[in-house]
């Protein structure tokens, strides 16, 4: 299939790039972005195509990154399910609450998506060995893609992050090392590594393609909901780059005329005990600073430097949406409450979005007549061991009073 791929461009200094040629970031330490031909595109194709093609990633190809089909590594990923959450939405008084259910992914969260195209292009590009520090789930992911590609995988982690993302890296046949301290400091070693070694250093935002693969799930909603979209996206952030990537879609639909009605205000939530970029907002920066101290139970979240801060920061001041906070203790609440309620065992990051409903129409950004859509990014099933102590140990016991 043919795809439209023109450049990378820095959005900074606005400085372009040969995608052809390996690429971490701008010399101005900036993300680059990956640029297409979109006037050609919008003369030349037509995206009800793209519905008539097998469901996944992968059906947009037009607008993906990757050159060569041979090059293409899947497991599946992309066309995540849309559904309902009716018994919320009367308890919060909003209209409509949708969830897109990430955790329905290989390795079962949105971080595959990523992993999918950023590994497929590192293949096409050359690319050996990758590295990169990780919370845990976008490890386990692009070490599964490494895998099927051939490629060497490295990871670091805090010796904290869960023990089934652990796992997963080990099982991949990454390289996992555990480090003390936070994501940042697992970034550390990592730079350290790949300066030493040659390692293509695939860190969040480091390199142009992970926010490809990410965008795909604002191009899904987009087919989910046509001109009709929610009045609001939420999103868990920790680095962002799937606002970030949600954000280029729409902007990329919209400029080749494609995404004409109303666009939705982008949401980003945070968790109070790490609130870089909820700070810089209020603050009215451009730019977060380090968040020191950083801690919550949602470890997905648990990132207090983005990369793509200010990339996160104009896509919701230019939607007119806002940043919140939910404590670690409404975290757990929520996660529950929507599990035995609705049957959605959802991340502990999705329950972070879900609690925001109720923050954002407090503040009067959503109203009781609109319907908003929650980006719940992995299984629940991943994080089990925070809701045992609801079990009750019996013993020898028994059921019977």
């Amino acid at each position: 299939m043919k795809t439209y791929l023109k450049e990378l461009e820095c959005p900074k200094c606005g400085k372009k790039y040969d995608p052809s040629k390996l690429n971490n970031m701008c010399e101005c330490e900036t993300p680059l972005l990956v640029r297409y031909d979109l006037e050609k595109m919008a003369k030349e194709f037509d995206p009800r195509v793209w519905s008539s093609r097998p469901r996944g990633l992968w059906r947009y190809r037009e607008l993906l990154p990757v050159v060569d089909d041979e090059h293409v590594m899947s497991l599946g990923e992309g066309s995540t399910p849309v559904f309902p959450l009716r018994k919320l939405a009367a308890e919060y008084g909003v209209k409509e609450i949708f969830v897109k259910d990430e955790g329905m992914n290989p390795t079962g969260t949105f971080k595959a998506r990523g992993a999918a195209v950023g590994v497929s292009k590192a293949r096409e590009l050359g690319v050996k060995t990758v590295a990169m520090p990780t919370a845990g789930n976008a490890g386990a992911a692009w070490a599964a893609y490494c895998a099927r590609a051939g490629l060497k995988m490295v990871v670091a982690m805090p010796e904290d992050a869960p023990a089934t993302t652990q796992a997963e890296c080990m099982a991949y046949g990454a390289k996992t090392y555990l480090v003390k301290g936070l994501i940042s400091d697992a970034g550390r070693v990592i730079r350290q590594a790949c300066d030493k070694y040659g390692w293509f250093e695939v860190a969040t935002l480091k390199e142009p393609y992970r926010i490809e693969g990410k965008k795909t799930m604002g191009l899904e909603i987009w087919e989910e909901f046509g001109d009709k979209m929610p009045s609001a996206i939420i999103y868990p952030t920790g680095g962002g780059v799937g606002i970030i990537g949600m954000w280029k879609a729409f902007q990329e639909l919209r400029t080749m005329g494609w995404l004409k009605g109303r666009l939705p205000k982008m949401v980003a939530v945070q968790a109070e005990g790490c609130a870089p970029i909820v700070r810089a907002y209020k603050e009215r920066k451009d730019k977060a600073e380090f968040f020191q101290g950083a801690h919550t139970v949602a470890a997905g979240i648990r990132v207090p430097s983005a990369l793509g801060d200010f990339l996160v920061l104009d896509a919701v001041r230019s939607s007119g949406g806002t940043c919140v906070t939910v404590t670690d203790e409404e975290i757990l609440e929520t996660w529950k409450h929507l599990s035995s309620t609705e049957g959605a065992l959802i991340c502990p990051e999705g329950a972070a979005a879900v609690r925001a409903i109720a923050k954002i129409k407090e503040m009067g950004v959503i109203s009781p007549d609109d319907s908003v859509l929650v980006l719940n990014t992995g299984a629940g099933m991943k994080y089990t061991e925070l809701l045992t102590e609801r079990a009750v140990n019996l013993g020898n016991g028994s059921l019977v009073e």
